[in-house]
């Protein structure tokens, strides 16, 4: 994926970062976005490990290219530099709308606020997943979609889950989610004319810094690695068949098994399903 260009989201942890780590491995020039500057800086005030410094460490490696924008996509002028700076050089592929505040916080004051009924909800949650997350999806594919239908070609991937079809314990996160899906499918329907897909991907369960910091209270043998999906994203960008899925819903492990791409680890994913989420 040498002459690819991507830009991923809410890349200095967790899924973001492992995408953006695939896609440089295979080579792609990679534009990413997050707000935690420095190791330093992700240790203040009790943030989350995970950094723009760190995955540039990391990335130095790799064969491809990482290109770094600070970016507060909370402010939606600061969305729009990042995508004038692209612009700037005139070419994107694929667009990762990943970027997500909506996990910070879910312990307030020594209660855990996540599982609360939607009226005893916080607000800022909701500010977080819709006002931010989804809104960044939204103004930075309305920004770069020009770049991609000039070129007649292009991918757009919403990062989403089953959360959008099932109730997954917030009702906010299930808006959110439902939301993205269908952002991507009406998206689709307005750029199949440019030959320009949009899908909504669906993660199993990641083995991201949060979630090893919580390691036992999951069960993590079907788990997939941060880096999975990065690689899932890139058989699907060289699908001949591409156009053909775009304004789905995708999920990666059945991805996975169809373009016979492993984990990092080697393991191969289990793909989940409607039955893994329905409650008796």
């Amino acid at each position: 994926m040498k002459d690819v260009v991507a830009l991923v989201t809410g890349a200095s942890r967790g899924v973001g970062r492992g995408i953006a780590l695939s896609l440089l491995a295979e080579g792609a020039t990679v534009h990413v976005t997050g707000r935690t500057r420095s190791e330093a800086e992700a240790s203040l005030g009790g943030k989350r490990a995970g950094s723009l410094e760190g995955l540039a460490l990391e990335a130095a490696a790799l064969p491809g290219r990482l290109v770094v924008h600070h970016c507060d996509h909370s402010n939606d002028a600061e969305t729009e530099r990042v995508a004038e700076e692209i612009r700037a050089a005139n070419r994107l592929d694929i667009l990762v709308n990943n970027a997500w505040p909506g996990y910070e916080n879910m312990v307030e004051d020594g209660d855990f606020t996540w599982p609360r009924p939607f009226w005893e909800q916080p607000v800022w949650r909701w500010d977080a997943m819709i006002g931010t997350a989804l809104r960044a999806a939204f103004m930075m594919s309305r920004a770069v979609a020009p770049m991609m239908i000039s070129t007649q070609r292009g991918l757009i991937v919403n990062i989403s889950f089953w959360a959008a079809q099932f109730y997954d314990g917030n009702a906010i996160y299930g808006m959110a989610k439902a939301a993205a899906d269908k952002m991507a499918a009406d998206f689709a329907h307005e750029l199949r004319p440019h030959k320009v897909a949009a899908v909504a991907l669906y993660p199993g369960l990641v083995r991201t810094e949060a979630v090893m910091q919580n390691a036992e209270y999951f069960d993590l043998s079907n788990s997939e690695s941060p880096r999975f999906i990065g690689h899932v994203i890139a058989g699907l960008w060289r699908d001949p068949a591409l156009m053909s899925k775009s304004g789905r819903v995708l999920v990666a492990a059945e991805l996975g098994r169809e373009y016979d791409i492993a984990d990092v680890d080697g393991y191969r994913p289990v793909p989940l399903s409607a039955a893994d989420f329905v409650k008796s």
